[in-house]
């Protein structure tokens, strides 16, 4: 990803993992809000800027996250975040 970004190609990386923690080496250590948690909190009125934070040679960061523990499976919260992201025109 590092080097596709210092290429100066256009990147976004969409972490997956529950934990939220993918994208943290590129954004300098910082935890990150997932699209799920912002869903939860903000409801559906969500900006790009909620979700979205730069990292590393401007490539674009975002977390999914997962669901609250019980009540679904991982990949329905990453379909949730990408269906979001292409409303929001990422």
């Amino acid at each position: 990803v590092a080097a596709l970004a210092e290429m100066g190609k256009k990147v976004m990386v969409v972490g997956c993992d529950p934990k939220a923690d993918s994208t943290r080496l590129l954004t300098g250590g910082l935890a990150q809000k997932t699209v799920l948690d912002t869903l939860r909190e903000e409801g559906e009125d969500v900006e790009l800027e909620d979700v979205q934070r730069g990292g590393f040679g401007n490539c674009m960061c975002t977390e999914s996250g997962g669901p609250e523990p019980g009540v679904g499976c991982a990949g329905r919260g990453i379909i949730t975040s990408i269906n979001l992201l292409e409303q929001l025109g990422a």
